[in-house]
C-alpha cells in the first residue's frame, strides 16, 4: 500500500516543503511569492482532507498510510511556521509551543502504542479544532495583506495564530490528562 492514490497525495504534503520555502528564495516581488506560497499551502494542505476521503472510498487504508498522514501534516505546519518565524510573520514563542506540542503528543502517542492504551489518547475535537485554527492562520499569515480588500490577513493570522497556541496547549493537557492513570499504571 506504498503507492496507492491516497498515500501519494499524502506523500504530496512532504513534497511540498522545499518548494513553499523555495518561494521565498525566487527573485520575484514580494506579493507574488506570498500568493504562490498561500496557494500552494491552502491546495496541499486540502491533500489531508482528500487522502483520507479516497482511502476510505478506494479501500485502500493501510498502516503505513495512517502513519504517514499525521507526519506529512506535521511536517507542513512545521516548516511553514519555520519560514513564518523567519520572514517575521510569526512569533518563535508561537512556533515554539506548536512544534513542541507535536513532538511531545506525537511521542505520547507512540509510548501509548506500545502499552497498548492507544484508545486514551486518540483524536479529540479539541485537538481537530487546533488543526482547523492553524491551518487557516497559516495561510493568511503566507499571503501577508489584504484579502479582496478587506480582510487583513496578517492581523487576523496573527491572532488565529496565537488562539491555536491556546488550543494547541489546551489539547496538549487534555491529551496528557487522559494518559496519566496509563502512566500511573505502568510506572508502578
Amino acid at each position: 500500500m506504498f503507492f496507492t492514490i491516497p498515500t501519494l497525495l499524502t506523500w504530496t504534503r512532504i513534497v511540498a516543503i522545499p518548494l513553499i520555502v523555495g518561494v521565498f528564495y525566487l527573485p520575484w516581488e514580494a506579493d507574488l511569492r506570498n500568493l504562490i506560497a498561500t496557494v500552494m499551502f491552502v491546495v496541499f494542505a486540502a491533500t489531508d482532507w482528500a487522502d483520507g476521503y479516497l482511502a476510505r472510498k478506494l479501500n485502500q487504508t493501510s498502516a503505513f498510510g495512517a502513519f504517514l498522514d499525521p507526519v506529512a501534516d506535521k511536517f507542513l505546519v512545521c516548516a511553514s511556521l519555520l519560514v513564518l518565524v523567519h520572514l517575521s510573520r510569526a512569533d518563535v514563542f508561537v512556533a515554539l509551543i506548536i512544534i513542541g506540542r507535536e513532538i511531545a503528543i506525537s511521542a505520547l502517542r507512540e509510548w501509548m502504542a506500545q502499552i497498548g492504551a492507544l484508545r486514551s489518547v486518540a483524536v479529540h475535537m479539541l485537538g481537530k479544532l487546533k488543526t482547523v485554527v492553524q491551518m487557516v492562520a497559516i495561510p493568511f499569515l503566507l499571503f501577508d495583506g489584504m484579502l479582496l480588500g478587506v480582510i487583513d490577513t496578517a492581523l487576523w493570522g496573527t491572532v488565529l495564530i496565537w488562539v491555536a497556541a491556546v488550543l494547541t496547549v489546551w489539547s496538549m493537557v487534555y491529551y496528557l490528562q487522559r494518559a496519566l492513570p496509563e502512566i500511573r499504571a505502568k510506572a508502578r
